[in-house]
């Protein structure tokens, strides 16, 4: 197997997950990884360990390296089974190694793995030597779960956050300098699907890490390409992210029955390009959600469509808005339209599931009976005209 060192005696040692096509509801066209690293020293050590089903391939890649039963301490920074679920088998092999975790990382171990470990549980600032090395420990509770924490190597300036600066990717390559800029909108959609409703939590922790004055070189995160080149780039991003900076981009998700509904998406769509706005149109069985998601992180407005059934919405679209409301997209400005035959009811009901988590919305609706006319695709038209003027508007108060 191939041997990926990060710094001297620092190694990746994961597995790649050529095959998964859906993580928790986010599609994974390319796969992912399961990122472990060993680090060698007077006392070896484990950070994290892999996906069940991929034990085999991260003990193959640590026996090319060294025994395992050298291994003297495995740190868990994170309890989600896409990272521990091969604890128990890592430990059994080794024997009776020293398993690192926070508090409740202990807790969470206990309650997956109902089996005695020798665990050390420590806190923020809290280090321990393991020879010319020191492992220095950072708490990050809810990024993303409660029990998550970061692991630092400062003698080698070595980062390794578990599910923070991650993306979704398999690929022969283990940098993100080797794959250009590609690797940022893996990044992007990650953040989106995963960490966006943490960004409070982001910024604060990002703040709390520079100003302990934490220099890195490399950042090895749990999933996908490891960043050795510009680490910067990726905090930088986050910050960004976090801060809800995005651009003037409209989005048009809809999805349609008969073809009412896609006839005002278009004309909307004309109507902000009309207008000068960005804009993209997005069919919701033709666009999975975590990718328009993704498209979301950038953009200021938003309009949704929906045809009517049942006297509420299309199923795919209350499927999108559970699934965007659980994410709190937060800076975002949106609009509302659809169709309807003899009875209405999907424009009220998007409007309240949105009001729920009081987004900001339009209070201007669109809607259209059976087949829209001429006038009405007219005033589809000016509909988004007027959007895009309102998304501007907003944008201009916002920078002020």
């Amino acid at each position: 197997m191939e041997i990926v060192e990060l710094k001297k005696g620092i190694y990746w040692v994961g597995a790649i997950d050529w095959n998964v096509r859906d993580f928790h509801g986010y599609s994974t066209p390319t796969g992912t990884t399961y990122n472990a690293y060993l680090i060698l020293d007077e006392k070896n050590v484990l950070v994290d360990t892999v996906k069940a089903p991929f034990y085999l391939e991260m003990l193959g890649r640590i026996s090319e390296i060294v025994d395992p039963t050298k291994i003297d301490i495995i740190v868990s920074n994170h309890v989600e089974m896409d990272h521990s679920s091969s604890l128990p088998q890592i430990v059994e092999r080794i024997g009776n190694p020293v398993v690192i975790t926070s508090e409740r990382g202990r807790k969470g171990l206990e309650k997956h793995y109902k089996r005695p470990m020798n665990f050390r549980v420590v806190k923020t600032g809290e280090t321990h030597s393991i020879g010319r090395r020191t492992l220095a420990f950072v708490e990050a509770p809810m990024l993303h779960w409660p029990d998550s924490m970061f692991t630092y190597i400062p003698e080698d300036r070595v980062l390794l956050p578990n599910d923070a600066f991650g993306q979704h990717i398999a690929s022969s390559y283990r940098f993100a300098d080797e794959v250009g800029d590609e690797v940022m909108k893996h990044a992007a959609k990650y953040y989106a699907n995963i960490l966006w409703p943490l960004a409070p939590l982001i910024l604060k922790k990002i703040d709390e890490v520079v100003k302990m004055g934490i220099p890195i070189d490399v950042i090895g995160p749990s999933h996908g390409l490891i960043w050795r080149k510009d680490p910067g780039r990726i905090i930088n991003a986050y910050v960004e992210w976090s801060q809800g900076k995005a651009g003037k981009k409209i989005l048009v998700v809809y999805d349609t029955m008969w073809g009412s509904t896609e006839a005002l998406a278009k004309a909307i769509l004309k109507g902000l390009i009309e207008e000068g706005a960005e804009a993209k149109l997005l069919h919701l069985r033709s666009n999975h959600r975590s990718d328009i998601i993704e498209e979301m992180l950038e953009a200021k407005g938003v309009l949704l469509g929906s045809p009517t059934l049942n006297n509420g919405m299309f199923p795919t679209m209350g499927d999108f808005l559970t699934y965007m409301r659980g994410l709190r997209p937060k800076g975002k400005f949106f609009g509302l339209f659809g169709s309807y035959g003899w009875g209405g009811g999907a424009v009220k009901e998007m409007r309240r599931s949105l009001e729920q988590e009081k987004f900001d919305i339009w209070e201007k609706e669109l809607t259209a009976q059976y087949i829209p006319d001429p006038e009405e695709i007219q005033k589809a038209i000016e509909f988004g005209k007027e959007f895009a003027k309102k998304v501007e508007s907003n944008s201009t108060n916002d920078s002020k």
